[in-house]
């Protein structure tokens, strides 16, 4: 269960930002549906989903990129990147006193019902501090300190007695571009492990072009429990397929594999691949189609199908990017009505995504503090804020004061000037002469 993000120094972000699932204290709004309890006395609740809103070019994409590239810096750092291997971290580089300082990640959440906060900096080359917060007790204890001294040659720690194991051994096998967190969890740490795992496994990321990655989905086909649950997902959003199969087909996988000397070597080879089929039945027959024959909609959903479906059963954390991209707007909030339906979310999963389309900004599919914004200021910096900030009425339409530019975050258009009609080149199907060949 995800409690807050924070990010400072990344792409568009230069201050540090924050987004919290912490729900608003003395809110009761849709309490029984839209929040999930966190066994916390200081913080009772969390929303079950987020929204972000914000207009093209605002920074939104870049903090969803940013929670994933925690969560890929946990996975790789210290199984797959090399040493002396570079980072394509980019900093804010509209800034000059920002564009040679390090990136900044944190992230609070809850293993086991134990709140944990996590954090590190980083460089292209190299990690520059690290921490791990752990509130066993009332009041947190730091487990791990790592950071890089004023000469730039050594790491300083600092353990907790709490932190039993081979610490030695954790931090003598830890390389300057790799996470202790990462290096102690691949040495099989009984307190660190599932730490690294939740980060790693409880973050799923979706970008908007995920609706050209199918193999999850396709792999659940593989089951007659998986391919019924597929089916019904689909049957679910009224598209008028009524059966998904799994055909084994021939094809060319690659992957990537490291020599002994630290050299990338791609190779290929032949390999035999489920793939999806969707059956359509009419009165008067039916026909099985390929998944590219579908239309975008339908493969977009597919897509989503096996995320979601393991995101509700492990209480897991679903973040995407332009999740109304090629779905209709009804079919948007079924997916968000999952989420908030405590039947099919028992574990308390949750939902953060960035969307354009302004009909869900509604009373009855949000609280105030699940609608967030994000624009840009004078500097061409990104920041986040929440639509409580604004303290709006009980019954104010969200949707209307937005587009009004009521809270912000919206495009301000100006006149075009007229060297963009000057140099547009004439139509070609303008004109009485135009033919169109079919």
């Amino acid at each position: 269960m995800l409690l807050e993000f924070r990010i400072r120094n990344f792409r568009s972000i230069r201050d540090e930002q924050s987004l919290s699932l912490v729900a608003a204290p003395f809110d009761e709004a849709l309490a029984e549906t839209h929040l999930a309890p966190t066994g916390l006395k200081a913080l009772p609740q969390v929303v079950r989903s987020a929204v972000l809103y914000g207009p093209n070019a605002s920074g939104k994409s870049t903090l969803l990129l940013a929670l994933n590239y925690l969560r890929a810096m946990v996975a790789e750092s210290a199984a797959i990147v090399q040493p002396g291997q570079t980072y394509n971290v980019q900093p804010f580089r509209l800034d000059p006193a920002t564009a040679s300082q390090p990136t900044e990640f944190e992230a609070s959440f809850l293993v086991d019902g134990i709140r944990h906060q996590y954090s590190f900096a980083m460089t292209a080359d190299r990690i520059v501090s690290e921490q791990l917060m752990v509130w066993r007790t009332a009041k947190p204890t730091q487990w791990f300190s790592r950071r890089l001294d004023e000469g730039g040659d050594r790491y300083a720690y600092e353990f907790s007695a709490y932190l039993t194991g081979p610490r030695r051994l954790w931090l003598e096998s830890t390389r300057p571009n790799a996470l202790f967190l990462s290096t102690a969890a691949q040495l099989n740490s009984g307190l660190l492990s599932p730490v690294a795992r939740w980060l790693v496994q409880g973050l799923v990321y979706l970008p908007a072009t995920a609706f050209s990655d199918h193999v999850f989905t396709t792999a659940l086909l593989e089951s007659s429990e998986g391919r019924a649950a597929v089916r019904d997902f689909l049957a679910s959003a009224d598209i008028s397929i009524a059966e998904v199969l799994a055909v084994p087909r021939k094809g060319i996988r690659g992957q990537v594999v490291f020599q002994p000397d630290g050299v990338a070597q791609a190779r290929q080879e032949e390999a035999e691949f489920p793939f999806p089929i969707f059956e359509h039945r009419t009165e008067q027959g039916s026909a099985q189609f390929e998944l590219h024959e579908e239309s975008e909609g339908t493969q977009r959903l597919f897509s989503l199908a096996a995320p979601v479906l393991d995101v509700l059963k492990h209480g897991r954390v679903l973040v995407v990017d332009e999740l109304d991209r090629s779905l209709h707007t009804l079919l948007v909030r079924r997916l968000v009505g999952m989420f908030h339906n405590p039947v099919l979310n028992p574990r308390g999963a949750q939902l953060i995504f960035s969307t354009h389309d302004t009909s869900l900004l509604a009373h009855t599919l949000f609280r105030r503090d699940q609608v967030w914004f994000a624009e840009k200021d004078g500097s061409q910096a990104t920041r986040i804020f929440p639509l409580s900030d604004f303290s709006p009425r009980k019954h104010e339409a969200w949707e209307r004061g937005y587009l009004m530019g009521r809270y912000g975050a919206v495009s301000m258009f100006r006149e075009l000037p007229e060297s963009v009609s000057s140099v547009a080149a004439p139509s070609a199907l303008s004109g009485p002469d135009a033919t169109v060949t079919v």
